[in-house]
């Protein structure tokens, strides 16, 4: 008789499917630990279901990209300066922007509402008015009386992305001072894609015109920086070094003419975690980044730009994570076993429903259990409201459920998007109560504390909103 031993335990699964632990993820006694943090002393202390965010990730990332920018910048001698800027709109929660502003990053804004949020962090003196502020996004009257209102106030370092020819006559209009711009450049999209062009930005044929026409002569306006995103993101792809270059290429185009302009931002985009099944060297992008930058203005002789970055979903994305329980299970069929969460993926991850994002996702206990092969489903009523594939291996497994012993699960690094995707203290579908949040932060000696940054939503509050 044979002594092989087969190998069907989750910790089994886990382990020869990816390469583990890593990324801060690892199994002491078979239960998951998240950068040190036990999450089943987690879920026992607050419960499910349960979002947390871990601070200390984000400035390890803040870390992480401005090293790599600075090795880069050693290696090639670049001559110029980088700034780091945190999307706000990946997360605009107050814990979020404390954490961001330790780092003394800049700040990219999206909205009128934005701003304000600035001005409050600017009064407790978590901001300073000589960062810089990169106003992106569609100008709305308000949005400008906005920045307006800061410039006059002395933030002198607001730049006024403009999306359009149009935004710049809105902001012609209410112009009383000096003030920096940006002209945002339109990125071809992959082959793909629904539309040839982004519609975010404009033509780089129309860049030199409207400097030339109303900006090189006008008292208040100089015209810094120049600005694109490629919204598949920064990728080890021929598709992003293509764009990279064309871009460069472009702001040498403008900086010919226009003596003022010694900025390019690069816009963000660069990945993070979803799988543990990939690997992205990070040191390798950036080091490129930066040497096509140089190499390009070098041989068009023009001096090396300021590179700003605006990195949102890689500055607080792997900050975050979504515990639940597992309430119990229902067989549909010879194939189909589901297991039911004790929440909802529509309200809680709504990037997994609308867009088919994919996150890590991992057992939190019972990791020496059989596993088996299963699909997720939520609370709602929605037929929608599932999880089914996981990003490597097209399916989701799970330990086995045993009698009377309870068995926890979460989706890591979805820090970033999900919160006001899902609609934030409002209705949720079904009326399913938005989870208890919990804050997790290290003090100088490495000691872990936690904070209840929000409780579970109750019934009295949704039917408030409601107008009963």
């Amino acid at each position: 008789m044979s002594n092989l031993h087969i190998k069907n335990r989750y910790t089994d699964l886990i382990h020869q499917t990816f390469f583990f632990p890593r990324h801060g993820f690892e199994v002491v006694d078979n239960q998951l630990h998240f950068h040190g943090v036990n999450l089943v002393q987690l879920i026992e202390e607050f419960g499910t279901p349960l979002k947390f965010s871990y601070l200390p990730k984000i400035t390890s990332q803040i870390d992480k990209a401005r090293d790599l920018f600075q090795a880069a910048f050693e290696k090639y001698n670049y001559p110029a300066n980088y700034n780091y800027c945190y999307c706000t709109k990946s997360s605009h929660f107050s814990f979020v922007l404390n954490q961001v502003l330790k780092s003394k990053v800049d700040l990219e804004t999206s909205s009128a509402f934005d701003l304000e949020i600035i001005q409050r962090l600017e009064k407790t003196g978590k901001f300073d008015k000589k960062q810089f502020i990169v106003c992106n996004g569609y100008k709305t009257k308000q949005y400008v009386d906005n920045m307006m209102h800061l410039v006059k106030e002395g933030f002198d370092n607001l730049i006024c992305v403009l999306d359009n020819v149009s935004e710049f006559d809105l902001l012609n209009a209410k112009s009383v001072q000096p003030m920096n711009i940006g002209i945002r450049i339109a990125t071809e999209e992959e082959p793909n894609f629904l539309v040839y062009t982004s519609r975010l930005g404009m033509s780089h044929k129309r860049i030199v015109d409207l400097y030339q026409n109303k900006i090189k002569n006008h008292p208040h306006f100089k015209l810094k920086m120049l600005h694109f995103f490629v919204n598949s993101g920064i990728r080890d792809t021929t598709f992003f070094w293509s764009e990279l270059t064309r871009l460069v290429n472009v702001y040498c185009d403008v900086k010919e003419v226009c003596p003022d302009l010694d900025t390019l931002d690069i816009g963000g985009g660069m990945p993070i975690y979803t799988s543990l099944g990939v690997e992205y060297d990070y040191a390798y992008m950036i080091d490129q980044i930066v040497y096509y930058i140089k190499a390009i203005c070098d041989n068009r002789g023009v001096p090396a730009p300021n590179i700003f970055t605006e990195f949102g979903s890689f500055t607080v994305g792997e900050s975050g994570g979504m515990l639940y329980s597992i309430l119990g299970y229902k067989e549909q069929n010879d194939k189909e076993l589901w297991y039911m969460i004790d929440s909802s993926f529509i309200t809680t991850l709504p990037d997994t429903w609308g867009i088919g994002q994919k996150f890590i996702m991992l057992a939190v206990n019972q990791w020496d259990k059989e596993f088996q092969r299963i699909n997720l489903g939520g609370l709602t009523c929605d037929s929608q409201d599932f999880y089914n594939s996981d990003t490597n291996t097209n399916q989701v497994f799970m330990p086995k459920l045993q009698e009377n012993q309870p068995l926890y699960m979460g989706f890591f690094h979805t820090g970033a998007y999900q919160e006001s995707l899902g609609g934030y203290g409002g209705i949720q579908h079904c009326l399913i109560p938005a989870p208890k949040h919990v804050l997790i932060d290290r003090d100088e000696e490495g000691n872990l504390s936690y904070s209840l940054f929000a409780k579970e939503q109750n019934s009295e509050s949704m039917l408030n909103i409601l107008g009963y």
